[in-house]
Protein backbone atom coordinates (compact mmCIF):
# COMPACT_ATOMS: atom_id res chain seq x y z
CA UNK A 1 0.00 0.00 0.00
CA UNK A 2 1.41 3.39 -0.53
CA UNK A 3 0.00 6.60 0.30
CA UNK A 4 2.25 8.90 -1.73
CA UNK A 5 -0.37 7.75 -4.55
CA UNK A 6 -3.45 9.26 -3.19
CA UNK A 7 -5.20 11.60 -4.97
CA UNK A 8 -4.96 15.46 -4.29
CA UNK A 9 -7.91 16.18 -1.57
CA UNK A 10 -7.58 12.47 0.45
CA UNK A 11 -5.67 13.89 3.56
CA UNK A 12 -3.30 11.14 5.38
CA UNK A 13 -3.59 11.18 9.73
CA UNK A 14 -0.94 9.57 11.93
CA UNK A 15 2.73 8.86 11.24
CA UNK A 16 3.84 6.80 8.03
CA UNK A 17 6.75 6.32 8.96
CA UNK A 18 5.90 4.48 12.06
CA UNK A 19 6.47 0.52 12.47
CA UNK A 20 6.09 -1.81 14.73
CA UNK A 21 3.37 -4.62 16.50
CA UNK A 22 -0.24 -2.07 16.57
CA UNK A 23 -3.95 -3.83 16.57
CA UNK A 24 -6.21 -5.30 13.81
CA UNK A 25 -7.94 -2.71 11.96
CA UNK A 26 -10.87 -4.18 13.66
CA UNK A 27 -9.80 -2.96 17.00
CA UNK A 28 -9.34 -0.08 15.96
CA UNK A 29 -12.94 0.51 14.25
CA UNK A 30 -14.58 -0.37 17.64
CA UNK A 31 -12.17 1.99 19.60
CA UNK A 32 -13.27 5.25 17.50
CA UNK A 33 -16.87 4.17 17.16
CA UNK A 34 -17.07 4.00 21.17
CA UNK A 35 -15.46 6.88 21.53
CA UNK A 36 -17.26 8.73 19.54
CA UNK A 37 -20.94 7.03 20.72
CA UNK A 38 -19.80 7.89 24.31
CA UNK A 39 -18.83 11.32 23.67
CA UNK A 40 -21.41 12.31 21.21
CA UNK A 41 -24.43 10.28 21.55
CA UNK A 42 -27.50 12.07 20.14
CA UNK A 43 -25.19 13.75 17.07
CA UNK A 44 -22.12 12.20 15.66
CA UNK A 45 -22.39 8.48 17.46
CA UNK A 46 -25.87 8.14 16.29
CA UNK A 47 -25.28 9.29 12.64
CA UNK A 48 -21.69 7.59 12.30
CA UNK A 49 -22.03 4.08 9.98
CA UNK A 50 -19.15 1.61 8.67
CA UNK A 51 -20.37 0.10 5.48
CA UNK A 52 -19.99 -3.73 5.59
CA UNK A 53 -18.37 -4.49 2.11
CA UNK A 54 -15.70 -6.78 3.42
CA UNK A 55 -16.94 -9.89 2.82
CA UNK A 56 -16.18 -9.84 -0.85
CA UNK A 57 -18.32 -11.99 -3.36
CA UNK A 58 -16.73 -14.18 -6.12
CA UNK A 59 -17.05 -16.27 -8.85
CA UNK A 60 -20.20 -18.52 -8.64
CA UNK A 61 -21.91 -15.86 -6.36
CA UNK A 62 -22.99 -13.68 -9.32
CA UNK A 63 -26.41 -13.56 -8.12
CA UNK A 64 -25.68 -11.90 -4.72
CA UNK A 65 -23.42 -9.32 -5.51
CA UNK A 66 -26.18 -8.93 -8.11
CA UNK A 67 -28.30 -8.21 -5.19
CA UNK A 68 -25.98 -6.68 -2.96
CA UNK A 69 -25.43 -3.51 -5.60
CA UNK A 70 -28.80 -3.61 -6.36
CA UNK A 71 -29.52 -3.05 -2.83
CA UNK A 72 -26.73 -0.01 -1.93
CA UNK A 73 -23.62 -2.20 -1.32
CA UNK A 74 -21.21 0.33 -2.51
CA UNK A 75 -17.67 -1.60 -3.12
CA UNK A 76 -14.66 0.46 -1.58
CA UNK A 77 -16.92 2.47 0.73
CA UNK A 78 -14.48 3.87 3.40
CA UNK A 79 -14.94 2.64 6.88
CA UNK A 80 -15.78 5.80 8.90
CA UNK A 81 -18.34 7.80 7.04
CA UNK A 82 -20.57 10.39 8.86
CA UNK A 83 -23.44 12.73 6.75
CA UNK A 84 -23.45 15.92 7.45
CA UNK A 85 -23.10 19.58 5.32
CA UNK A 86 -19.25 18.23 4.71
CA UNK A 87 -19.40 15.09 4.79
CA UNK A 88 -16.47 13.13 6.99
CA UNK A 89 -15.25 9.99 4.92
CA UNK A 90 -12.32 8.19 6.27
CA UNK A 91 -10.39 5.11 5.41
CA UNK A 92 -8.66 3.20 8.32
CA UNK A 93 -5.63 1.03 8.40
CA UNK A 94 -3.25 -0.03 10.89
CA UNK A 95 -1.19 2.28 12.49
CA UNK A 96 1.99 0.33 10.62
CA UNK A 97 0.28 0.85 7.43
CA UNK A 98 2.66 -1.61 5.47
CA UNK A 99 0.09 -4.22 7.61
CA UNK A 100 -2.78 -2.94 5.81
CA UNK A 101 -3.68 -3.75 1.89
CA UNK A 102 -6.20 -1.74 -0.23
CA UNK A 103 -9.44 -3.35 -1.25
CA UNK A 104 -10.62 -2.72 -4.63
CA UNK A 105 -12.44 0.67 -5.20
CA UNK A 106 -11.39 1.65 -2.10
CA UNK A 107 -9.05 4.87 -3.77
CA UNK A 108 -11.52 5.33 -6.19
CA UNK A 109 -14.24 6.17 -3.41
CA UNK A 110 -12.13 8.09 -1.17
CA UNK A 111 -10.93 10.12 -5.09
CA UNK A 112 -15.38 11.01 -5.75
CA UNK A 113 -15.86 11.35 -1.66
CA UNK A 114 -13.14 14.73 -2.03
CA UNK A 115 -14.32 15.29 -5.46
CA UNK A 116 -17.82 15.54 -4.25
CA UNK A 117 -16.44 18.11 -1.26
CA UNK A 118 -16.33 16.07 1.51
CA UNK A 119 -13.05 15.53 4.17
CA UNK A 120 -12.05 12.83 3.06
CA UNK A 121 -8.67 11.05 4.73
CA UNK A 122 -6.73 7.99 5.54
CA UNK A 123 -6.41 7.61 9.08
CA UNK A 124 -3.59 5.35 10.29
CA UNK A 125 -4.63 3.73 13.51
CA UNK A 126 -7.90 4.81 16.02
CA UNK A 127 -5.76 7.95 17.12
CA UNK A 128 -5.35 9.25 14.26
CA UNK A 129 -8.94 8.68 12.84
CA UNK A 130 -9.64 10.94 16.04
CA UNK A 131 -7.07 12.98 15.19
CA UNK A 132 -8.67 13.62 11.94
CA UNK A 133 -12.59 14.08 13.35
CA UNK A 134 -11.25 16.67 15.46
CA UNK A 135 -10.01 18.39 12.64
CA UNK A 136 -13.27 17.80 10.24
CA UNK A 137 -14.66 19.28 13.10
CA UNK A 138 -13.28 22.26 12.96
CA UNK A 139 -12.78 23.05 9.44
CA UNK A 140 -16.47 22.63 9.09
CA UNK A 141 -17.77 24.91 12.36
Amino acid sequence: MRLNNLPAGVRVFGNPKWRGRCVAESVDQISFFSKLRAEYPATFGMLAIHPRNEQLLRGGQFRAVARHKAEGMTPGASDIVIPGRVSFVCELKRRDYTKSKWQDGQIEYLTAAADAGAFACVALGAAAAWEAFDVWRDETK
